[in-house]
């Protein structure tokens, strides 16, 4: 579809209002919600770290596993 002018783009024969209206709503909510997510990782991130700072206090190192697995060579003689 071509126009004979931009304003004639912009009006979209009489279409325009609308068209303009819903491709703002959507880039709103679209960034709306980046911004809501890149809120909530940091408040999760930032959970995250005072829920292991108060577990290993500063000067103790992380606790070692309880378990060690090594490989078991297995003939076939």
């Amino acid at each position: 579809m071509a126009f004979d002018s931009f304003s004639a783009f912009l009006t979209m024969e009489g279409h325009g209002p609308y068209v303009w209206t819903c491709y703002a709503v959507f880039v709103i909510l679209l960034a709306g919600t980046v911004f809501w997510s890149a809120k909530r990782h940091q408040a999760t991130y930032r959970m995250c770290k005072r829920s292991y700072e108060q577990q290993n206090p500063k000067g103790q190192t992380a606790p070692k596993a309880a378990a060690t697995f090594t490989r078991v060579e297995i003939s076939q003689d």
